[in-house]
């Protein structure tokens, strides 16, 4: 079974409290987009092994990408293999994927061994979701190939467990954020945009921003907490009522003041993609993408090449109204 694994992007992002759990209460509105991984699922007869191309001493296939089998005293065993983009993302236990794999495979008893196999196509640490969104495809994936039958409300508590933003990546398309993740309300679909995602060489840590963000005071101002509650309620009207320019102007992401300390470029990005004729910028999640709004298709090609000689990755995808695909 082949399956997408679509990015994302927030248009709206506040941090509200930090919890006493060490958990941060949110409100986001979170968008799909074309950009995605490709992940291909397959059910293996025997036992545990590692399928594919020899595998040499640092864990590279002979084409360069990275496989591990994994095993389980419980139930089948995983075999995880990924290639393209994002070249220090692991292949063993500790990435998202197999985590995905073998909470699935734990949760309904499947003794099956699988191989799944992943092209990369979302650069990591960059703000667009691109493990969230790998774990959600792993659930959805295994759900359709075992025939388990899972509600999506059922993959999305168990995409929780993975991470605060994996239940919005099941679900996909245009939606209301809240809680630590864990609460998504459906939102009409965005109107239709083109977008920019442009992202500067380095790459940042979740943990260090929500670090930043706690020594900020940001979440104690009375004030800047109204008007960010208050931007939020301009931005999800926007959505509802298909105002395009209420939408550019009100996308915001409390994250880019404390984000921006760290990598100063991402304001002076912001301003290029505005110069170029983008009805909106705003930096996505944690950073450090930055993504540009456009209404023409051309124009937006256009900012690109202006761009390109100047970043380090630079990417063209749209809003979608699905987060995956089968």
């Amino acid at each position: 079974m082949d399956i997408k694994a679509f990015a994302k992007i927030n248009l709206g992002l506040d941090v509200l409290c930090r919890r006493d759990d060490g958990y941060h209460e949110v409100s986001m509105i979170m968008q799909s987009l074309s950009l995605c991984d490709e992940l291909s699922l397959r059910i293996c007869s025997g036992g545990d092994k590692i399928f594919g191309d020899k595998i040499s001493g640092d864990g590279k296939t002979a084409d360069g990408s990275r496989s591990l089998a994994g095993t389980s005293q419980k139930n089948g065993s995983i075999s995880l293999s990924i290639s393209g983009q994002s070249p220090d993302v692991p292949a063993d236990e500790r990435n998202i994927i197999y985590k995905a794999a073998r909470l699935f495979m734990d949760t309904y008893g499947i003794n099956d061994d699988i191989e799944i196999s992943t092209v990369k196509h979302i650069p990591s640490q960059a703000g667009l979701g691109g493990g969230s969104a790998d774990a959600a495809a792993v659930l959805r994936g295994l759900n359709e190939l075992f025939s388990i039958g899972a509600s999506e409300a059922e993959l999305c508590s168990m995409g929780l467990r993975l991470g605060a933003d994996v239940p919005f990546c099941v679900m996909g398309g245009t939606a209301l954020s809240e809680g630590i993740g864990e609460k998504l309300t459906r939102l009409k679909a965005a109107p239709q945009l083109y977008v920019l995602l442009a992202k500067p060489t380095e790459g940042i840590s979740t943990a260090d921003i929500y670090r930043d963000i706690d020594g900020s005071g940001l979440m104690e101002d009375a004030e800047s907490r109204r008007d960010r509650a208050e931007r939020m309620q301009r931005l999800r009207l926007a959505i509802e009522s298909s105002d395009t320019e209420g939408l550019c102007k009100n996308c915001f992401n409390i994250f880019e003041a404390v984000t921006a300390d760290r990598i100063p470029y991402i304001m002076e990005l912001k301003e290029r993609l505005m110069s170029l004729g983008a009805a909106g910028a705003l930096m996505s999640g944690s950073g450090p993408t930055v993504y540009g709004l456009f209404r023409d298709r051309e124009e937006m090609e256009a900012a690109t090449e202006a761009l390109q000689p100047e970043l380090h990755e630079g990417r063209l995808s749209h809003l979608i109204k699905t987060g995956f695909c089968i």
